[in-house]
This record gives structure tokens, C-alpha cells and sequence, in this order.
């Protein structure tokens, strides 16, 4: 079967200079941060082990200091600036146009201005309070007005993304919008609905708290408020690698994307099915057990989009290993282009994603995580999805997309790969070593190495694989950073290729009912109105906020 392209503009992409340099920068950004989280992260899995090493990191005070660095680095700065640069990218591809560049210009400084305040009050020792910053901990201003203006940083870009689509729909009236156009925008669609959580508490709640002009803190509104953005922000550092994985990856591995409307179905259950952060709140008092219930059914409900992603993009790698050759069931996977490193790490992100599900719905499952809350199941867990689906495929597509960017070719193509592969293995030992030790009611957020008291059976060898696997993480890491930073100072000039795009074989039909997909107005309402059912009980009591809890600083 012939494939038909997705969407092709007609003549040469050009981008312009001033926006390549911003999308650079913007990315840069991010990886400086995901350099320090990776760095203090290596201090985090040896803490499993029993060995203490973060009185040797420069400014790192404590454990806890060090874990906010890793968890806010990573998770916050990190994800937010590649998201920014790559989705302002492909959306710009897609439609064959330029974006603002004085939006390009805003969203950068803000991001800027916001780390660099973020990090200060991290490194000062006063703003210690994790990566799920809700009261009664509290931080110094500067760390809540930091994280608030690389929130801004997210809202300013979604506004140069909807400003284009509008701009390019005037010019195309009656055709459909490019599936990776679509994706973008689905993408901060998702995102600016999330984020009104942690931006509501950051801005009304907490700064105003750290700076003395409100009378305490709200903890319950404060903690549901942060929760209603810190489940579905994992989807938000997810999506991005989406639109890689349906829209880019099939064209690097030679297959074809098997159909354009189950890839937006897809994203727009994730849009829908948003409100689910309170399954983070399943031990919280003040919640009824109706809630908890629709919460639950709802998180489930969000294996299905993953499912169909997961049919879409294998499906397409098998449609370009068999053109390569491949036969029987599974040779189709060995004749894929293992050589080249953007595809590798990204189909090995791929693969750790598959237990990052499933243990995903075992924190779902009321019953379940019950036995595991706060335990070190839950960062096991994460690190399969936002630690290695998420990371590993973010260092699989700067594979291309720093070449691309900076028009010279990849330094180091082998060390690249083996990079992959250091990172691969290590990130499946690591989450084992915190899975069974979590099973065996080992926690999270705990100084290990410094316990005064022998350890329960089962947690000593689950520290020990947890501190190997953060390890060969953490070389992997390290090899990433010196492919990249050669690529940057000493990659040889190439001609600029395009970015990878993806045909399909099911082409975007312009009649019947596909074309309401597109219609993302109403998609956003119907996730809205669910927004409204599942909080508007909660706030309805919670509102105004009742100021009881006074500052509390350990760390």
C-alpha cells in the first residue's frame, strides 16, 4: 500500500536565523538544568546505597536540598524549556511559517529570569521544599516568583502557537490543520488548562505567603491545588515526545504512520480526560470517597490514548523494518536503523515505557496505593516514564535536533549510541531497586544513608541495585552532555536538513466526521466542563482559603 504524505509544504522549510537562535537557547536552557539534575541525581541513588556523597557537591547542603535541585531541575525547568523550543519548532514546520518572534523573545527571558531566581534560592540552602513545593513548607519568594515565570515562559508560548494557527486557518480555510500543528497546540491546550492549578497557588497563595502578607497557609487547597497540575503535568512533559514519536519517528525508521485520525483521537482523550490529580490524594482526609472513585475511573480511563499510541508508533517501526527486509514476527525490530543514535534511544525509551505504564496503574488503583504511597515504588515508577520515556527519547531527538539547530554535523555517532544503551540498562536496574524495596515498605524523600537504625529484609540489596542502576544512569547522562557540547564547539558544518516528517498511510480525511477533530474549541469546553464536575465540589468548600498553617522550614 502506496503512503500518502501527512502534510508537505510546498517549496524548502526556512526558518529564520533569530528564531533558530531563540529555539537553540531556549533548549540549551533546559539541558543546563537537566546537567545539574543529572549531577545531583547520582547523589540521590547512591543515598540508596548507603553512601553519602552530597557534602562534596559544591553548594548542596543537605540531602533534601539536593533532592530539590534533581526534582525541580529535572522535572520543572528542564521538561518546560524543551517543550517550549520543540513544540514552537514543529508547529512552525508544520505550517511552513514563522512564529512571533517577539513572543519567541518573552518566552525565552522569562524563562531565563525564572530559572536563574529558581536556582539562586536553591542553592542558598533556603528553599528546600522538594518538587511538590505545597505549604506548610515554605520557600524563599524568589524561588516561587522564579517557577511562576517559567510558567509564564509556557503561557507566552502557547499564545505564539495559537496566534499562528489562527493566522495560517485565515490563509487555508476548508483544509485540515497538519497533524504535527495539531499536536503542538493540543499539547499547550493541555497545558495552559493544567497549570492554572500550580499557577493559582504559586502567584495567590504561596509568594504572597513567603513574603509575609498573608496570615499562613492553606495546606489542603495548597497540596489539591499543586496535585490538579502535578499528574496531568507529566502528560504535558510526555506529549512532546508524542509528537516525535508519531510524526517524526516513522520517517527515520522508513515506515509510515498507519493512520492520521487515531494519532489525534489520541491526544484529545488526553485534553479530555485531564482532572485526575487527586489519585495523588487518595490518603487525604478532607476528599470523599465518590471523588476518589471518579478519580480512579478517570486515570484508568487514560491507559487508553497510551494504548493507542502504543499500536500507532509499533506498528509504524514494524511498517519500516519489514521495507527494510525484516520477516517473520519479530524481525521486522532487528532491521531497524539501530546505527543511528536518535532512533535508538528513542525506541529504548520506548520499550521502558512499557513496565512505566503498567506500575502506573498500580499507583491508580486505590487498593494499591495504599500499600505503596510514599514508598520508593513511586519514584521507580516515574523514572521508567518521566525519568527515561521522557528523558532518554529528549536525548534522542537533540540527536538531530542540535545538528539541525546549529547546522554542523553529530560528534561522536558511536559514543552517542552507547550513551543510549549505558542509560537503557541503567534506568531498568535503578527502577527494580526502588520497585521491590517500595514493595518492602522502603521510602521516598529519606536520607538512607544516614539512618541510625538496621535495615528491614529487602531493602539492603534494593539500595544497592538502586545505586548501581543511578550510576550507569548517571554515565550515560555524562556521555550525552559531551556528545552534545562537541557537537556544539566542534561539529563539522553540513548542510541544514530537514526535520524528520511522517507520511501516513490513512491520510486526514476533509469530509464526514474526521474535521471535527479539529475543532479544538469544543474539545477545550468539554475539558473544562470536566475540570468544573471534579473540583468545583472541593473548591466550593475550600474557598475563600483558610489561612491556619504557619511556616514550617526543616531542611
Amino acid at each position: 500500500m502506496s503512503a500518502a504524505v501527512v502534510f508537505e509544504p510546498n517549496g524548502k522549510f526556512e526558518l529564520p536565523n533569530t528564531h533558530r537562535r531563540l529555539i537553540a537557547y531556549t533548549i540549551y536552557v533546559g539541558l543546563v538544568a537537566l546537567a545539574f539534575g543529572v549531577t545531583n541525581g547520582l547523589a540521590q541513588a547512591l543515598n540508596y546505597a548507603h553512601i553519602d556523597i552530597f557534602k562534596y557537591y559544591p553548594g548542596m547542603r543537605t540531602y533534601y536540598q539536593g533532592l530539590t535541585a534533581h526534582g525541580v531541575f529535572n522535572a520543572i525547568i528542564f521538561t518546560f524549556a524543551f517543550a517550549n523550543g520543540f513544540v514552537s519548532l514543529a508547529l512552525s514546520r508544520a505550517l511552513n511559517r514563522p512564529l512571533s518572534t517577539a513572543l519567541l523573545h518573552a518566552a525565552f527571558w522569562s524563562l531565563a529570569v525564572g530559572t536563574v531566581l529558581t536556582a539562586g534560592s536553591i542553592f542558598s540552602g533556603k528553599s528546600s521544599v522538594l518538587y511538590t513545593f505545597y505549604a506548610p513548607l515554605q520557600a524563599h519568594w524568589t524561588f516561587y516568583l522564579g517557577l511562576a515565570l517559567v510558567v509564564i515562559s509556557t503561557w507566552i508560548t502557547s499564545v505564539n502557537l495559537f496566534v499562528s494557527l489562527h493566522r495560517w486557518r485565515k490563509e487555508h480555510p476548508g483544509e485540515r490543520v497538519p497533524l504535527m500543528a495539531f499536536m503542538a497546540v493540543v499539547t499547550y491546550i493541555f497545558w495552559d488548562i493544567s497549570s492554572l492549578g500550580v499557577g493559582t497557588e504559586d502567584v495567590f497563595l504561596l509568594l504572597p505567603w513567603s513574603l509575609g502578607l498573608l496570615p499562613g497557609a492553606a495546606p489542603m487547597l495548597s497540596r489539591t491545588l499543586f496535585w490538579y497540575t502535578g499528574h496531568p503535568i507529566v502528560y504535558y512533559w510526555l506529549l512532546p515526545v508524542y509528537i516525535s514519536w508519531y510524526t517524526m519517528i516513522p520517517r527515520q525508521v522508513g515506515g509510515a504512520l498507519f493512520s492520521d485520525a487515531i494519532a489525534r483521537i489520541a491526544f484529545l482523550l488526553f485534553l479530555c480526560i485531564l482532572p485526575v490529580g487527586m489519585h495523588h490524594q487518595y490518603v487525604d482526609p478532607e476528599l470523599s470517597h465518590g471523588i476518589k472513585f471518579v478519580t480512579a475511573v478517570l486515570t484508568f480511563a487514560l491507559f487508553m490514548p497510551s494504548l493507542l499510541t502504543a499500536f500507532s508508533v509499533m506498528y509504524a517501526l514494524e511498517i519500516g523494518g519489514r521495507r527494510a527486509g525484516g520477516r517473520g514476527l519479530l524481525g521486522w525490530f532487528f532491521k531497524l536503523p539501530w546505527s543511528d543514535p536518535s532512533v535508538t534511544a528513542q525506541i529504548l525509551a520506548m520499550l521502558t515505557f512499557l513496565p512505566g505504564g503498567i506500575t502506573g496503574l498500580m499507583n491508580a488503583s486505590y487498593n494499591m496505593n495504599l500499600e505503596i504511597h510514599n514508598t520508593s515504588f513511586v519514584p521507580g515508577h516515574f523514572h521508567l516514564t518521566v525519568g527515561s520515556a521522557v528523558a532518554l527519547s529528549i536525548m534522542g531527538i537533540c540527536y538531530w535536533l542540535v545538528p539541525f539547530l546549529e547546522g554542523k554535523r553529530l560528534w561522536g555517532r558511536k559514543l552517542a549510541i552507547a550513551q543510549a544503551y549505558f542509560y537503557f540498562v541503567g534506568v531498568l536496574i535503578f527502577a527494580r531497586g526502588l520497585i521491590s524495596g517500595g514493595l518492602a515498605g522502603m521510602p521516598r524523600r529519606t536520607a538512607i544513608s544516614l539512618i541510625p537504625y538496621a535495615e528491614p529484609a529487602g531493602w539492603r540489596l534494593a539500595g544497592i541495585l538502586t545505586g548501581i542502576g543511578g550510576a550507569l544512569m548517571f554515565i550515560g547522562g555524562a556521555l550525552f552532555f559531551v556528545v552534545m557540547a562537541m557537537t556544539v564547539l566542534f561539529g563539522e558544518k553540513q548542510t541544514v536538513a530537514d526535520i524528520p516528517f511522517a507520511e501516513t498511510i490513512e491520510e486526514p480525511l476533509r469530509e464526514g466526521w474526521q474535521p471535527s477533530l479539529d475543532r479544538l474549541a469544543y474539545w477545550t469546553a468539554l475539558s473544562l466542563l470536566l475540570v468544573v464536575v471534579m473540583y468545583g465540589p472541593f473548591l466550593a468548600t475550600h474557598l475563600p482559603p483558610k489561612f491556619v498553617a504557619q511556616p514550617f522550614q526543616a531542611f
